[in-house]
């Protein structure tokens, strides 16, 4: 049986593993022999969210241990335990529901991962010893791990080229067709924008289409900004604003992952997948400022910055997708850093044109503490995008609001009655943190894919 790395399936020598909290602190103390009793008090063990405490044996060995948690309905609240632990095999000695359980699961798996292509982990994770892995968790942590693979993958080895044969192989996999427009042809086939914003690299821009499931299912169109490189264009970024932005395909990486997370599971959805793969370099033929570029829904976009390219492909895409008048639209993109002056690294900024999917996303977002926070698209600032010479702007002179234009610059290419979710999220770890090691991470994922669980179950 393959299991994901923190995980075996029996152990003869496994260690009985505890889980405690400060609410039920006398309960699990009463419980310990009087030696380790005495041991933890000690050691100061007061079940603090996010501690361990190793109780010896009579030879100096671990004969058990306390791992304390806060919400047990939070994977992250168990996600330090493989790293903190003595590695060895861990079998849990703790009673949980479902729920619990299944957050304990992928809390441990994210707690074990490693990006290990280029150096070898300093050491292992603590094991948990399981039967199986129950399938919808095994593969919702597998699409968390591949959006951490994939933003952690630097551009040399994850440019255009690479995220369309990750898509290729995925729909390989699972008998999805796929269909690419690159180069000039994004010219010949109406996507100007994309081709503007990637033309100046050696690496050709493209459109990546994977479209999957059957006609009578609700379709659900799914679009991943895949900047693989900012470098800011003309703009140029500062070294330190450049410096980790290989994560500017976050967005694509998140749509990848949950359109496999779709077909894996075999939800009753026909979905398709948009991803406008490009990289914004500087060269001789790098979009310049105050260029003026056509669009495929037919407006004309001045450019005001050309770091402010994610906008620019996400338009030709959502437009594309729209066309189909899928019954949900929904974006992810590394969009804006004024998104993360307003909710920090961790909350993604949601937008939605449609009440009701935004509610089910929200508490979707509650239930698998998945976090998202709501942000209005507030239309007086849509004034921040005007221009003297063409229909808008991609950006303005103003610092004020820059999430919210964002994202009503790209309301401007979704149709009024197109049901649409958009969210701008970090996708990286800025620290190491338990469960949270400095790079990639997917943020959002795990409660949209609930919310489009329900969806379906209700079609």
């Amino acid at each position: 049986m393959n299991l994901p790395t923190g995980f075996v399936a029996s152990s003869a020598a496994a260690r009985p593993l505890h889980l405690v909290d400060r609410v039920r602190t006398p309960q699990w103390r009463d419980a310990l022999a009087p030696a380790a009793q005495a041991w933890a008090d000690a050691q100061g063990f007061d079940a603090s969210p996010g501690t361990v405490l190793v109780v010896p044996d009579a030879n100096g060995g671990a004969a058990s241990a306390l791992v304390a948690i806060g919400d047990a309905l939070d994977p992250f609240a168990y996600a330090h335990a493989p790293r903190m632990l003595p590695v060895s095999d861990w079998t849990l000695a703790t009673e949980l529901h479902a729920a619990e359980r299944d957050a304990l699961l992928i809390g441990w798996g994210l707690g074990s991962y490693h990006f290990g292509r280029y150096r070898a982990p300093l050491r292992a994770p603590a094991q948990l010893v399981v039967d199986a892995l129950p399938d919808d968790v095994r593969d919702v942590l597998a699409a968390c791990v591949r959006v951490r693979d994939l933003v952690n993958t630097p551009t040399q080895h994850m440019g255009p080229d690479e995220l369309e044969r990750t898509v290729c192989e995925i729909a390989e996999v699972h008998g999805a067709k796929i269909k690419v427009v690159s180069g000039d042809d994004l010219i010949e086939q109406n996507f100007p924008a994309i081709h503007a914003v990637g033309r100046a690299s050696h690496r050709a821009p493209r459109l990546i289409r994977l479209d999957w499931g059957h006609d009578a299912h609700p379709h659900v169109a799914i679009v991943g900004k895949g900047v693989c490189f900012d470098t800011g264009g003309l703009n140029i970024k500062t070294g330190d604003g450049m410096r980790n932005m290989k994560k500017d395909m976050g967005g694509a990486a998140h749509a990848i992952a949950l359109a496999e997370l779709v077909m894996a599971r075999r939800l009753p959805l026909r979905i398709s997948l948009l991803v406008p793969a490009v990289e914004n370099a500087i060269g001789p033929d790098a979009l310049r400022p105050g260029e003026i570029i056509s669009t495929r829904i037919g407006v004309h976009v001045e450019i005001d910055n050309t770091d402010a390219e994610g906008r620019l492909i996400l338009g030709d895409a959502l437009t594309h997708a729209a066309e189909d008048a899928p019954a949900l639209l929904i974006d992810f993109a590394t969009l804006t850093g004024a998104a993360r002056v307003a909710l920090g690294p961790d909350l993604p900024a949601l937008y939605a044109n449609d009440e009701a999917r935004a509610a089910a996303l929200l508490q979707a977002s509650d239930e698998t503490r998945d976090p998202l926070w709501r942000m209005p698209l507030w239309r007086p600032y849509w004034r921040y995008l005007t221009s003297t010479v063409a229909d808008f702007a991609n950006s303005g002179p103003s610092r004020m609001a820059g999430s919210v234009t964002a994202a009503l610059y790209l309301e401007r290419f979704v149709p009024a009655q197109q049901p649409w979710l958009h969210m701008d999220t970090y996708s990286w770890n800025d620290t190491d943190r338990p469960g949270r090691p400095t790079g990639g991470e997917a943020q959002g994922l795990r409660a949209v894919y609930a919310m489009l669980q329900r969806f379906a179950a209700s079609r």
